[in-house]
């Protein structure tokens, strides 16, 4: 699961057999986590988190939308 970025305590990643999926990311911190859709931004589940986390964690997902984008891109051509 490589890691895309860490902030604020969370840790944002891909998981690489699900690569297939539409644009997700992966988020956990401690025992919570989350999974979002990219485009449009939703959530597809999470564990544990609280309402103003799960905003926190959008908001964070919008701030760094290209480098997940570029990151989801680069390591998808890598699996083709």
């Amino acid at each position: 699961m490589p890691v895309i970025f860490r902030e604020k305590g969370y840790e944002f990643s891909f998981v690489m057999f699900d690569l297939n999926e539409p644009m997700h990311i992966h988020v956990r911190s401690g025992s919570k986590q989350a999974k979002y859709w990219v485009d449009p931004l939703s959530i597809a589940w999470k564990r544990g988190y609280r309402p103003q986390e799960l905003n926190e964690i959008e908001r964070l997902i919008c701030d760094n939308e290209d480098l997940i984008r570029e990151i989801w891109q680069r390591e998808s051509a890598k699996k083709r």
